[in-house]
């Protein structure tokens, strides 16, 4: 099993940190993103804090694609990752574009995960019909997917229509940077298991992994899907090799973590977590 950095810290700190990391053998970076937060907004459709949103809006956020390659041009194994980037909300060309940039000038090492976002006034500020963000997901996937697979390729959809168009250069990894998918609604599992490359769900525990991994493993079965596919769940301020265990005895493949309680602390913390438990895990 992998463990990688959920990198909860500010711009000072990004360099040190993903450089500090890479050495200690940590897997990857991720990195949280929203696009905008209006200055009034509700929580996640739903949940019993559906008026109380999870972060206020003075909450900074980054482009994720510039802040890739800013850290790629300063390391050379680490992945990077996205959790996650709200494909919904960009045109599938700039999306492509972009990730395709990260791709290549990282030397394949992007991960990209994805939602359908919770944030229905980020949509509405966008212009954009909350209502149908699933579906316009699904089909920003498909045409992505396309334009790094195909010569030329011509799309008449439900959200996006246009004539005949080429795509270069693809990325780097074939036959595309991974796609995974986040989220614990049953439509965002079904997503993981029909169009994705992997799955981040953000609220499982290692004890209810396991019967939510099997029904995607059904979905995928039934829809013909063969090939790699990466569980990767958040467990917060992890610190114990046991619980990092029981994650992997219910079925992840990556475990996110962030080993701080303050990014100041946070070489000394990831330093410690890798020599107290990533030194260990077999």
């Amino acid at each position: 099993m992998k463990v990688g950095i959920l990198m909860l810290a500010g711009p000072r700190s990004w360099a040190e940190l993903t450089k500090a990391a890479e050495a200690a053998g940590y897997d990857s970076v991720w990195f949280p993103e929203h696009l905008i937060f209006p200055a009034k907004m509700s929580g996640k459709p739903g949940s019993p804090d559906e008026g109380h949103p999870p972060v206020p809006p003075e909450t900074p956020t980054w482009d994720l694609f510039v802040l890739m390659g800013y850290l790629a041009g300063q390391t050379s194994t680490i992945r990077f990752g996205a959790n996650v980037y709200n494909i919904g909300l960009r045109h599938p060309f700039i999306t492509a574009r972009a990730l395709t940039t990260a791709d290549i000038v990282s030397g394949g090492r992007v991960d990209l995960g994805i939602g359908s976002s919770w944030l229905a006034e980020e949509w509405r500020a966008m212009q954009l019909p909350f209502e149908h963000r699933g579906a316009r997901v699904d089909e920003s996937i498909e045409i992505i997917r396309r334009l790094f697979t195909e010569e030329t390729i011509e799309h008449h959809g439900a959200y996006y229509d246009f004539q005949p168009v080429k795509f270069q250069p693809k990325p780097v990894q074939k036959p595309w940077p991974p796609f995974i998918v986040g989220g614990d609604a049953p439509a965002a599992m079904r997503r993981a298991a029909r169009l994705g490359d992997g799955w981040i769900p953000m609220d499982q525990t290692p004890e209810s992994l396991p019967g939510n991994l099997a029904k995607i493993r059904r979905m995928r079965a039934d829809a013909g899907r063969t090939g790699p596919f990466q569980v990767i769940v958040q467990a917060g301020e992890l610190r114990d090799l046991d619980g990092l265990k029981r994650w992997r005895d219910a079925g992840a493949d990556r475990v996110l973590t962030t080993p701080w309680s303050h990014p100041r602390d946070g070489l000394d913390g990831l330093r410690r977590y890798a020599d107290e438990v990533l030194s260990k895990l077999d």
